[in-house]
């Protein structure tokens, strides 16, 4: 019995550790307990005595700077911290937040809500209150540009996935809006704006009245720039709807998504939960919003028509400020909670409890995932504290050590395809099933540039069989071009399809 026992769990490890024959690294797996994370430190966000709530978290994208953490708050300050010290377990939150702070300085005169690293970490943005997006080099700590045009604060600010010039931004005014840095040679900030879609996410409801009820009932929380690089996703705190747009064309939503399980549900009574944020896996084949009704919906670009394929539950979204996040490998979500909590579920079992995370005295706000040092979480929450976690070192014990891992690998181009191409049940996945909804990239030594995680058919067919290894994506189709509308209306020939050709593979 024994060992028939331990012949079958040798077998499952071996194919949960493969893929389409490629060796992949074995996604963690948490226990029923929070020993699975060790809190790494706390640090006080704040200069000086003035402490303040943090709004937004951010680790820098590339290796190199990966544990560089900026967080921004109600202050206006941008604050750097060093993630990689080793802090001591007696240090005060203050001591640690002197220790580890690299830099900072005064942004805005207002509440910043978002942040964003372009140019390979060289660059912030900052979305504020003041109604205006910054850009800021980080070594000068310097203004490059100033965004303006927005008459609400802005809300959410998102990259184009290879040309960090182009960026979308959503404000409490209801506007969405689409900028090229490549248009700015003046302090003319105005003709930056490539595009603006007013009244992206209006709601009427009678009920609501005054100033504030009204800009509550526009006011566009998260943005998204796709993989595709023609697409965004929107959401608001109007409803739990989930937009879909073309960048060129922006009359009207190419499709929408609704977070609730009964989108059909149209009697009178039932309430209209909003969504507070949205965020996406690596590769862009998932997305998770998080809604006012405590829940947290996950979405397959392949099934928008179908609404969320999983949901998870036991947390408490009170307010907008509450964020989560998809891990890069879409293995696991992360979320502030205003309990004082947060929660990690594993995305393969939406209906298990999440794993809780306790040590702050506040709502927790703002989290991200470090995309390089994996296993490291960012927590904040209106303790004015920032919660560093390590997922446990034993959920890695057949994984290669963190220090070794150079860049990450992509799957070939034919099974690329049929991972993203097969049909996922829209229930959830049963809690003994070994695989989950996508799988980690392989991370090997390579001195090969970094390849595109996916492409577009009509790039595919350009090139040679083998070349896809060697393509960096620093360069969109569009950079070439100098013109910001260009954005929008590229030459024909390079004009794109919509968000599911960008997945589905051509056919032959």
């Amino acid at each position: 019995m024994n060992t028939s026992t331990t012949h079958r769990s040798v077998f499952k490890h071996i194919t949960s550790t493969e893929l389409s024959g490629f060796r992949v690294r074995k996604r963690p797996c948490f226990a029923e307990d929070t020993s699975q994370f060790t809190r790494i430190a706390g640090m006080d966000y704040g200069v000086d005595e003035d402490i303040s709530p943090p709004m937004a978290v951010s680790f820098c994208k590339t290796n190199k700077n990966a544990h560089i953490l900026g967080v921004s708050g109600e202050d206006g300050y941008v604050c750097l911290y060093n993630t990689r010290l080793k802090f001591d377990d007696s240090a005060t939150t203050a001591e640690n937040a002197e220790k580890a702070r690299v830099s900072e300085w005064l942004a805005h005169d207002n509440a910043i809500f978002d942040l964003c690293w372009i140019k390979d970490d060289t660059n912030v943005l900052t979305a504020c209150g003041d109604h205006s997006i910054r850009v800021w080099d980080t070594q000068e700590k310097k203004c490059i540009a100033t965004l303006t045009g927005h008459t609400g604060s802005v809300k959410s600010i998102s990259v184009h996935p290879s040309n960090n010039d182009v960026i979308v931004s959503g404000s409490r005014d209801g506007s969405v809006a689409l900028w090229d840095l490549r248009g700015y040679k003046s302090e003319k900030a105005s003709s930056l704006n490539v595009a603006t879609v007013q009244g992206a996410h209006t709601f009427s409801n009678k009920k609501m009245r005054g100033r504030l009820g009204k800009a509550a009932s526009m006011s566009v929380t998260s943005v998204l720039y796709l993989k595709d690089e023609v697409s965004i996703a929107t959401a608001g705190a109007a409803d739990s709807v989930v937009k879909f747009w073309d960048t060129r064309n922006l009359k009207a939503p190419i499709t929408q998504a609704c977070s609730r399980n009964n989108p059909d549900d149209k009697r009178k009574w039932a309430r209209s939960y909003g969504i507070s944020s949205l965020s996406q896996d690596l590769n862009g084949v998932y997305i998770s919003a998080s809604c006012m009704d405590n829940r947290i919906y996950l979405f397959n670009v392949l099934q928008i028509d179908n609404g969320p394929i999983k949901s998870f539950s036991g947390c408490d979204i009170g307010t907008f400020f509450v964020k989560s996040k998809l891990s890069p490998d879409a293995g696991h979500i992360l979320s502030g909670s205003s309990d004082g909590s947060a929660y990690v579920w594993q995305v393969d079992k939406p209906q298990a409890d999440p794993i809780k995370l306790e040590g702050h005295e506040g709502e927790v706000t703002a989290v991200d995932w470090c995309s390089h040092e994996i296993g490291k979480i960012a927590t904040s929450a209106d303790d004015s504290v920032v919660q560093l976690w390590n997922i446990n070192s034993s959920c890695y014990s057949n994984t290669r050590s963190l220090s070794s891992i150079r860049r990450r690998e992509t799957f070939p181009r034919m099974q690329r395809r049929k991972l993203v191409t097969e049909k996922e049940p829209r229930e959830s996945i049963k809690e003994d099933q070994p695989e989950p909804p996508v799988e980690p990239s392989v991370h090997i030594d390579s001195p090969c540039p970094a390849s595109p995680e996916m492409r577009t058919p009509e790039s595919i067919r350009k090139q040679s069989p083998n070349s896809h290894i060697l393509e960096t994506c620093e360069r969109s189709p569009d950079s070439t071009f100098g013109s910001p509308s260009s954005v929008l209306n590229p030459p024909p020939s390079l004009k794109r399809k919509t968000i599911l050709d960008y997945f589905v593979a051509p056919s032959t």
